[in-house]
């Protein structure tokens, strides 16, 4: 469990009562698409309790009632491929018990209408009539159920959610997995708490506060960019898992020259990452880049490297002479899935690189390039954030490029 939590390579567990919702409804939402029969069918099954009440507990199908040489080969795979596995192996449950409860004279079937669908799944789980075999073929016989289909199913809605408590401050889906997690408002008002502080504190402050009292640790960064003001702006914008971790100052123009050799050996192996960028003209602008830039050498199928990788948690943001943020496109669009096909090609071209080059967002432009010597770039309007250039001419010349990684993100 130790190492889960301080894994920096993936994060296997979530921590905050959102980060939950945002697990099963992901569960829902990839099950309507992967698993639709079956998901039509526990639905059709759970009447007055709606679906939602049944997928709230999807985590305890796993942990909680598979038998234990079920869930000793489902963890081996865990551990090996992280949380996208959980996902596989609930599709799979519903998968079976759509296929043992179809019939109205199955005894599952029975169950679900005597003691209702959600206590009908979890014995089904309890009495897995499949062997771990089967379970873990049925899972990974999912066709076309990428780990990248995942992860931009989960953060629109993450965003999603995010949006609708600051708009109408709505409560939560309880379930057994959700009880004992802080909130996120608990974060932000820890964090803002220590903000205070942080300020009153100024430079008397006896030393660092431990980590775990969810220190805004931005004191800690002397940038040669950015101000504590402009810092507090570009916080703020941050994820609020990410706020809670310490900054580190990866790579800098200043100390380690203009080089994209020395810029990948420093930076690509670290996730996510923070690039700011100072022009010759004053201009103030970069991009949180939600992926490690080591992905530019990863290859598909065909053997071929991938053109642009990253996620939609990727965005843009300008601090001088103009403050603002730009997400990715796609975060507009709901997350109920009826929007998916709303997102273009064009939109999703969030991070690439390679020997000779830096891009951050595509599609009718590029909304940060910078070439192999780290000096000169240009910017323009993008599909992907649909931002307009961070600087007004465009091109620039670049004084100083810092980019920080998060100690134990």
């Amino acid at each position: 469990m130790a190492s889960l939590v301080a894994s920096k390579e993936k994060m296997f567990i979530t921590q905050t009562k959102l980060l939950n919702e945002v697990t099963w409804k992901t569960v829902m939402q990839i099950a309507k698409k992967h698993a639709k029969s079956a998901a039509q069918h526990l639905s059709r099954l759970s009447g007055a309790i709606g679906p939602e009440r049944i997928y709230a507990d999807w985590q305890w199908w796993i942990l909680a009632a598979l038998p234990f040489p079920h869930l000793v080969r489902v963890l081996d795979c865990f551990f090996h491929e992280g949380i996208k596995v959980f996902y596989r192996v609930a599709l799979a449950i519903l998968i079976l018990f759509h296929k043992h409860s179809t019939n109205q004279n199955s005894e599952w079937y029975a169950e679900a209408t005597k003691n209702g669908v959600d206590h009908a799944v979890d014995k089904f789980c309890r009495n897995m009539p499949a062997s771990p075999t089967k379970l873990l073929r049925t899972a990974f016989s999912i066709r076309a159920l990428s780990s990248q289909y995942i992860s931009r199913v989960f953060i629109k809605t993450e965003m999603t959610l995010k949006s609708k408590q600051v708009i109408t401050g709505s409560r939560l889906v309880r379930s057994r997995s959700s009880d004992n997690l802080p909130t996120s408002q608990s974060q932000v008002n820890i964090q803002m708490m220590s903000h205070t502080l942080t300020i009153r504190e100024g430079s008397h402050s006896p030393g660092p506060r431990a980590l775990s009292m969810g220190v805004y640790p931005i004191q800690a960064i002397k940038s040669q960019i950015l101000d504590q003001s402009e810092l507090f702006t570009l916080w703020s914008w941050l994820p609020v898992r990410i706020t809670m971790y310490q900054p580190v100052l990866l790579y800098t123009t200043e100390e380690h020259g203009c080089s994209l050799t020395t810029f990948y050996v420093r930076v690509e192996h670290h996730e996510p990452t923070l690039l700011m960028i100072k022009t010759c003209n004053n201009e103030v602008f970069g991009a949180y880049c939600s992926t490690r830039w080591f992905e530019r050498n990863q290859k598909d199928e065909r053997g071929n490297r991938q053109a642009y990788f990253g996620t939609g948690e990727t965005f843009l943001f300008s601090l001088y002479p103009e403050r603002a943020k730009y997400p990715w496109v796609g975060c507009s669009i709901g997350a109920d899935g009826k929007g998916e096909e709303k997102v273009s090609h064009a939109s999703e071209l969030f991070m690439a690189a390679d020997s000779k080059m830096i891009t951050i967002g595509g599609g009718e432009g590029q909304a940060i390039w910078m070439d192999e010597n780290i000096r000169f770039g240009k910017t323009d309007r993008c599909s992907t954030f649909n931002n307009p250039p961070l600087c007004p001419s465009g091109d620039f010349e670049i004084r100083v490029l810092e980019v920080y990684g998060f100690s134990g993100a």
